[in-house]
């Protein structure tokens, strides 16, 4: 049964939960797909393994066994006779070819996903989500959401759709959640969007990903997962305004919730 939360616009509707929707969050399926590969290269590396292993004892010395000094070779560039035509090349050439092709596939399906979104991936027309503007600034992130409550701190619901576009204020900035998997870049003039879904909630950490000026290294916010209980009352008390919880001047001219970014760089 959906939620009723307070969405986007304010007003109280339906919330399509990431378990409820069937919607894999990004984090999942970066997830699923580092473990295909680790499981296949680990196959693939124990099978190869012990194919050289076995061929290395089966044709060993020995010294009963081997053929006399005199005996006739095949010399250098010529074909070995009475072998098996090449049998044992074409089909490892075939299976190795059919697994490729199949990873590289499944992969591309998975990562077409996260980059459409959970809309189309989840074969509706429309799902109500979160959409929060992210806008970065040296050395600093801004989030703004509907109403126009403007914050250093990116709070979010858990289980639900999160929609974030970002964009820069002054130089080339790059927004990422590492934990969430969401990564993408923030360039003045131009909005990127992304999307994540926090499915526990506590506090993460977005980073600045590209080298912006001598304050980069402190360009980090929290991300606070709230209960949808605790985002609904957190949001309903916001009513448009910006963030004044100790609140500093930062070097924009804006307002955050902290000084931390001014005071680390001043140090």
């Amino acid at each position: 049964m959906p939620v009723m939360a307070v969405p986007a616009g304010g007003v109280v509707a339906d919330v399509v939960l990431a378990g409820a929707g069937g919607i894999r969050a990004p984090a999942e399926v970066f997830q699923r797909i580092f473990l295909v590969f680790l499981a296949l290269g680990t196959l693939v590396g124990t099978v190869v393994i012990t194919y050289t292993l076995y061929n290395a004892y089966k044709y060993r010395y020995r010294e009963d066994v081997d053929p006399a000094p005199d005996a006739e070779r095949p010399q250098m560039g010529e074909l070995p006779e009475g072998g098996g035509k090449g049998k044992k090349l074409f089909l490892s050439f075939g299976l190795s070819a059919v697994i490729v092709l199949s990873l590289v596939a499944w992969t591309y399906g998975a990562l077409v996903m996260v980059e459409e979104g959970p809309s189309q991936s989840a074969g509706q027309e429309e799902l109500e989500s979160l959409n929060v503007q992210v806008e970065g600034y040296q050395f600093g992130w801004d989030y703004i959401y509907p109403n126009g409550h403007k914050t250093s701190t990116l709070r979010v619901p858990v289980d639900r759709v999160v929609n974030v576009s970002v964009t820069s204020r002054d130089v080339f900035h790059n927004f990422g959640i590492p934990e969430l998997r969401v990564k993408t870049d923030a360039i003045p003039g131009q909005t990127n969007d992304a999307w994540f879904i926090a499915e526990e909630t506590g506090t993460y950490q977005a980073n600045c990903y590209e080298l912006c000026g001598q304050g980069h290294s402190y360009m980090q916010t929290d991300v606070v997962v709230m209960s949808q209980s605790e985002f609904d009352e957190w949001y309903s008390n916001t009513n448009g305004t910006e963030s004044g919880t100790n609140s500093t001047q930062s070097p924009t001219g804006t307002e955050s919730e902290s000084g931390d970014h001014s005071e680390a760089i001043a140090r």
